[in-house]
């Protein structure tokens, strides 16, 4: 059996002379053979060749045997050190014929590439660690998550690195002692999917930790939200908001999840976020508090086929005491207004900026706070019902007396379906004691109520009713109290 073994070897392995086959004064060296990993990069050497009386050499390298399937080429086959990557398992054998005045002469060189296997997480990170890119093929897993697992400590992931996690798993960065930080590069992005690449295989990350060194750069999060994260959500990213997590987020893109691609929990925090992409996501690619809105850039997208194109926003509050600004996006995704939006600081929506209000979804602006919406006669401030049906959400009501308060160049539309004040119904409503808005070249229609209700002790400029266009309203355009 011994001799049987030691037979096949020899037949199978690579014919290498122990000497190149030299030419007159040239002798050819290609390099010493290869064993990589397929998708590695592959540099052959043909350097080594000489010519004894140190004239010019040229070089030729050929291809002689390669996988069946492969279809690879050499990068620059009369170069010193041409390069290739496997494209199969197997024996790739090259052959260098070296050339000068002198003569010519040839070599031989095998290249043996193989698949590395992934290893699996299964405990965990309790110290320092760092995973590196071990299999260099960028479809396949470096590492499998094999059971749920808790970041501890400080855990770096290196560029390039592909992380595949079971069924039903989940990786929780936990604060006091837990951080992520997964940078990867324009060209060596790092990757969280599914060891099925499936909607809702895995079930995603959790973000617990307060560190601000948290972040997750040039990355791909793919495949989760087989379970909910928080309560009945479902997400591929949460941000815990009692613990207050906190994480910068850039040139990352969030696809294929059975659920939100990120949902941030008021109290968490965006540290920073640039030039993300949601697609393919069952709900819609964010669901965040308000707090967090101006954080969101310009550049990131959010209309990529998801379940809702849209910017989803819970109940929650604006109260950060200076001027808050929703900028809008340059792929022109809405905010999606969910519950009741409540403003106690300067809030400003740019010119373009679409609200779409959810079922009896309410904006007030507290005494504390003004509504700057001020668009253009081109590019208008919209506020309108999710659905596009009239008397769908309750209203705007101001409180406030802050004279910014304006709008202009702006559409309000199908509010009034709920009592929004003192039994009434209305698009927009002023109310108490010194309550003020401006409202300018603006569209009020499809209230379930009045378009505008000003209320006893309130006031709205004197041209109301003129300078604005009223349609499909169920009671009067404009009610004022006396």
């Amino acid at each position: 059996m011994l001799i049987l073994l030691a037979g096949l070897f020899f037949l199978t392995s690579c014919k290498k002379d122990d000497d190149p086959v030299p030419s007159g004064a040239v002798t050819a060296k290609a390099g010493a053979d290869q064993t990589v990993q397929v998708g590695q990069l592959v540099t052959l050497d043909g350097s080594g060749s000489t010519d004894s009386e140190s004239k010019p050499l040229t070089y030729q390298w050929a291809l002689l045997r390669k996988p069946a399937k492969s279809t690879v080429t050499l990068s620059d086959a009369t170069s010193a050190k041409p390069t290739f990557k496997p494209d199969e398992v197997g024996e790739y054998e090259l052959e260098l014929t070296a050339t000068s005045p002198n003569g010519k002469a040839t070599d031989k060189v095998l290249v043996t590439a193989s698949v590395a296997e992934p290893l699996a997480i299964s405990a965990n990170i309790t110290v320092k660690t760092t995973l590196v890119d071990r299999i260099s093929n960028p479809d396949l897993p470096d590492y499998i998550v094999t059971k749920n697992i808790d970041v501890n400590h400080e855990l770096t992931i290196n560029p390039g690195v592909v992380i595949a996690f079971e069924r039903d798993v989940r990786m929780n960065v936990n604060d006091n002692g837990g951080l992520l930080i997964a940078k990867g590069e324009a060209t060596n992005k790092i990757k969280f999917v599914g060891v099925q690449k499936t909607k809702g295989y895995w079930v995603g990350i959790a973000l617990y930790s307060g560190s601000n060194a948290n972040v997750m750069e040039y990355a791909e999060v793919s495949h989760a939200g087989s379970r909910p994260m928080y309560s009945t959500t479902k997400a591929a990213l949460f941000f815990s908001g009692g613990s207050k997590a906190q994480m910068a987020i850039k040139n990352t893109a969030f696809t294929d999840n059975d659920g939100y691609g990120i949902y941030v929990y008021e109290g968490g925090i965006l540290r920073e976020f640039a030039e993300n992409g949601f697609r393919n996501n069952t709900e819609a690619g964010i669901l965040l508090d308000a707090a967090n809105v101006e954080k969101l850039d310009y550049f990131s997208t959010f209309k990529g086929n998801n379940g809702r194109n849209v910017v989803e926003v819970t109940s929650s509050n604006l109260k950060n005491g200076t001027e808050i600004t929703w900028a809008g996006f340059a792929d022109k995704a809405p905010y999606r207004i969910n519950g009741e939006l409540t403003v106690n600081t300067g809030w400003k929506l740019n010119p373009g900026v679409i609200l779409e209000m959810n079922r009896d979804a309410v904006i007030r602006i507290n005494t504390s706070g003004y509504l700057s919406a001020k668009g253009t006669t081109k590019d208008k401030v919209i506020f309108t019902s999710a659905d596009g049906s009239a008397a769908y959400w309750r209203g705007i009501i101001c409180y406030s007396a802050d004279p910014k308060t304006i709008l202009e160049n702006a559409e309000v539309r199908n509010a009034g379906g709920n009592i929004i004040v003192s039994a009434k119904k209305a698009n927009i409503a002023i109310w108490g004691t010194k309550a003020t808005m401006t409202i300018k070249n603006t569209q009020i229609s499809g209230s379930g109520g009045y378009g505008v209700m000003v209320g006893y002790g309130s006031s709205a400029n004197a041209d109301l009713t003129t300078a604005n266009t009223f349609e499909s309203n169920a009671q009067d355009n404009v009610l004022v109290e006396k």
